[in-house]
This record gives C-alpha cells, structure tokens and sequence, in this order.
C-alpha cells in the first residue's frame, strides 16, 4: 500500500483487498459537512442522523462509475418524528436535508433507536444512470441499530452482496460536525469489480475481513489526525491492499434563479399565473439550503 497518498476530509478511499475477494471505501467529511448544516439549526440528535446519511450517500454514490449519475437516499417515514430525510450524490456533489418534529424529537433520547425516529418507516436508495436512462430503486425497512444496518440489508436483498458498513459522527467544539464511514463488501473469485453479483455466504475470506472490519472504532473515523490511509493499514495490515483516491466531494446544491426559472418554465402559463403573487414573482424555498428565490413571471417566460 502506497505510503505517499494522505486522504483526510472530504475525498473517498477506494481499497481492493484481491486476495479475500474484498472492496470497500472510507471517506470522512468535515468542511463540506458543516457547509451543509450551516444552512439550519439541527439539534444534536439530528444532525448526528443527518451527518450519518451524508456519509452513508457518499460511500455509496462514489460507486457510480457512469458521468451525470446520481444516487438519492430517502427514508419513508412511518409515524415517528423525523418527517422527511433525504441526501443525493452526483458526480460528487452532495446536499441532505432533514425535516422533523421540534418537539417530539426532543424526547426521544441522545440514543434513539430507528424506530423511534422514524416509525414503521422504510429506506429507498435509487442509483439514476444518466448515460443510459435506467433507474434502479432499492427499498427495505428502516430496522437495526442505524441507518447503515438498514443499508446492509438493502444490500443483501437488493444486490445480493454481503456488505459491513460503520457510521459515526460527532460534534467537535472547534471542528464542528465530524463524520466518518467505511463500506466493505464481498465479491466472488476474478469479479472484483462487478456491480451486481450473487455471492456464497459461505467464504472464510469474507468472515475474516467482515470481523477484522467490525473492530474499526468510532473515534478511528471521525478522528481528525488519523488518516484514511492509516485506518486501512491498521485494520488490513495481513494482507495486500491496493488504494486510490476518489472524487472530491462539494456541496452540491443546485439551487439558483436560473434553474428554478428552468423547472418553472416547464409549467403550464395557466399555472404559473396561479403560482405568482401580487409583484408577478413566483416564490421558490430551496429546503436544502435554507434560501428563498423570488422568480418573475417575465424571467420564466423568456425560457418557454
């Protein structure tokens, strides 16, 4: 393993480890996360739950390999005070938003489970392959420990690979907002690589990496003078591990008056009119980052 790379924030580690059939990546976000939460005021518990499905968006949109892709995370509330998560990823550009009730959220606890978050809620992940039009959608319970238990399990159902992921986050007092995450997965003999695969649950390889992963600590991942190179030899020292850097990843939301104008002027002119207010402006709230766009009539009529 090259010695010569330092990946600390905001970037994916890609990691092949060939000989037990194993892929994953770490990646730790920092500055970008905060760029992100700047635009509210989370609580602790929620921003930890947001942080976490940043993170988890990253390790799992990195894996896009076609141009314009994008992968979006939703969770399907059931009656639990958390209304509304989501997160995407295209081309590294990354933005999460989350919608909650003030008020029973406060009482659920520093350490709430899932279900005491969302409810009967489920978790959709959607992998959107611009290059050849096909939409992919994935969707199971939002039950376990964590978002990232949830994920495992869309995993082993959807794709039918075995699949370790850690999440954590924490709030630093002069850092700010600090979270980390690993994905390791298991693939067959000779199809590193692959996307989709069948796999045997069956392969010692597998179980010895799955359990080598398993000791990977909280603190390891979020631990600002740790890198992510270091965590990768400390955990797979034993073996072979070829390592390279990812797509740095930005706040991405698209927000501006010329896409708004863009999508508005897609509307009937009928509707629109009905969308105006007394100035002729049409009032758009980007929940995501928090700013509100007044678009004129005139400006969205130039684009039809």
């Amino acid at each position: 393993m090259s010695e010569t790379i330092e990946t600390w924030f905001d970037q994916p580690l890609v990691f092949t480890i060939a000989a037990r059939h194993v892929r994953g990546r770490f990646v730790r976000l920092g500055p970008v996360l905060n760029t992100i939460m700047a635009a509210h005021s989370y609580p602790p518990v929620a921003e930890k739950l947001l942080a976490e499905a940043l993170v988890l968006t990253v390790l799992l949109g990195s894996t896009l390999k076609t141009e314009g892709g994008q992968m979006t995370l939703q969770a399907q509330t059931g009656g639990g005070p958390v209304e509304l998560l989501v997160c995407d990823y295209r081309g590294g550009e990354l933005r999460g938003y989350l919608k909650f009730d003030a008020e029973r959220l406060a009482e659920v606890g520093s350490d709430p489970t899932l279900f005491a978050l969302f409810g009967e809620g489920f978790l959709a992940i959607t992998f959107d392959q611009e290059a050849t039009g096909e939409r992919y959608q994935g969707i199971v319970p939002l039950e376990g420990a964590s978002i990232g238990a949830a994920a495992e399990h869309y995993f082993e159902q959807s794709e039918q690979i075995s699949s370790l992921i850690k999440l954590a986050a924490r709030h630093d007092a002069e850092a700010g907002c600090v979270a980390g995450g690993m994905l390791l997965q298991h693939l067959p003999e000779g199809e590193v690589g692959r996307d989709r695969l069948h796999v045997r649950h069956d392969l010692p390889e597998w179980e010895h990496a799955k359990t080598i992963g398993a000791t990977l600590k909280d603190e390891e991942l979020t631990d600002p003078a740790t890198s992510l190179e270091t965590l990768a030899w400390r955990l797979f020292h034993e073996d072979e591990v070829r390592i390279e850097p990812g797509v740095a990843v930005s706040r991405g939301c698209r927000c501006s008056p010329d896409y708004f104008a863009g999508v508005l002027a897609q509307f009937p002119e009928t509707e629109r009119q009905d969308m105006a207010d007394e100035q002729g402006k049409i009032v758009v709230d980007c929940a995501f980052c928090s700013r509100i766009f007044p678009i004129a009539l005139d400006d969205i009529a130039s684009r039809s």
